[in-house]
């Protein structure tokens, strides 16, 4: 008896107590989850705008330390580096074939990203019901996915800026057209201490103070990247002075700006998709947009610019109601304009970012209304 009462007094030690009213259904936050976010228990206090910057911080926070958006930002920033040489087989056309191989790298990278980063952040929350701490509060639902979509677009956005940093880096280096076409050293020796440095930094904060390797690596990298761009922009290729303006293509920016806009566009239907959907089908949907995007005036234009009388009045207004609902990402890419060495006009860039405007305002608003309706719990 003694040995038993002796095993029985060690069987409840062993056992994690709680204490009532205390320990009692608490946990540690997971960094992946909704409720690591600073929503405090007075919710009801705060005002819409604080709900949603915690919301937006936390989705931020969450998705920038996400392994696929290293994965992603560190391999395209790899064949955006490579599409250099690879561009030098071409017969005249060196320059326009990098600017088509590495913008279309950072275009498809930002939407690759746009359907992880979504998909992690919605629809995992839903499936894991880490979703239903913040729900339980008062905190309308329309906040979040308001707030996941802001978080979502800053990291997708972050992402993006390193990406096209390294693209302005290589392109101000150039293609080696011939064996004796001088190296840029200027681009060469900055952009490669500046990742050198992020690598570094990422490596320190993660060894000594645990912090994510990714996210300390993308934050870090991209205002490295932009020093060195602007130290190289004063060099010349052998290390002579020059002026700022010399080297600088304001075009190239501008091609990444509404790039930009295309891939917010882009998470917009993935914050909106993946508040039903899971992370296969939302991908598949949020390329799908992308390339019926891409070809809708192919897929579309053709029978509107034909007209009822030779299309048929069924196939017209069928054409033309798809033509206005899928988001037209052609107005998204200008890299033949910037080939060509057209200036793109201030009014275009305002006319398309108030396209992609209307775009994620409508796709969010159908994301709040399937995820009215969504079980959570």
């Amino acid at each position: 008896m003694k040995g038993g009462t002796r095993n029985g007094v060690e069987a409840v030690y062993a056992r994690p107590r709680h204490r009532a009213g205390h320990d009692e259904g608490r946990r540690e936050p997971d960094r992946g989850s909704l409720d690591a976010a600073p929503l405090p228990a007075d919710a009801a206090r705060m005002g819409l705008l604080e709900q949603l910057l915690a919301i937006a911080r936390n989705t931020f926070l969450e998705s920038i330390r996400q392994p696929v958006a290293l994965v992603v930002t560190v391999v395209a920033g790899l064949l955006v580096v490579m599409a250099n040489p690879f561009s030098a087989y071409t017969m005249m056309d060196d320059d326009r074939m990098f600017l088509d191989m590495s913008l279309s790298t950072v275009f498809l990278a930002g939407a690759l990203l746009a359907a992880m980063l979504a998909t992690n952040v919605v629809s995992r929350e839903i499936e894991n019901r880490t979703a239903l701490t913040v729900i339980s509060k008062p905190v309308a639902r329309a906040s979040v996915v308001l707030g996941k979509y802001l978080g979502a677009v800053a990291a997708l956005l972050a992402c993006m800026l390193a990406l096209m940093l390294v693209l302005a880096l290589v392109e101000l280096h150039g293609v080696q057209q011939t064996v004796r076409t001088p190296y840029h050293l200027p681009v060469i020796a900055f952009g490669s201490a500046a990742v050198l440095l992020a690598f570094g930094v990422a490596t320190w904060c993660n060894y000594f103070y645990a912090s994510s390797f990714a996210a300390v690596f993308i934050m870090s990298v991209s205002p490295l990247l932009l020093v060195a761009y602007v130290l190289a922009l004063l060099f010349d290729t052998g290390f002579a002075p020059q002026s700022i303006a010399t080297d600088f293509r304001p075009e190239v920016w501008k091609a990444g700006l509404l790039m930009a806009l295309g891939v917010a566009v882009l998470c917009a239907v993935a914050v909106a998709v993946s508040t039903r959907l899971g992370q296969v089908l939302t991908v598949t949907v949020t390329v799908g947009t992308l390339l019926i995007g891409l070809l809708s005036d192919w897929f579309f234009g053709r029978t509107v610019a034909a007209g009822a009388e030779k299309a048929g009045e069924a196939a017209y207004w069928a054409s033309k109601t798809a033509w206005g609902i899928v988001p037209n990402f052609q107005v998204f890419w200008v890299t033949d304009a910037v080939n060509q060495g057209v200036a793109i006009p201030a009014n275009y860039l305002g006319l398309t970012a108030l396209y992609a405007a209307c775009f994620v305002a409508a796709a969010l608003a159908l994301g709040v209304a399937l995820f009215q309706r969504r079980e959570v719990g």
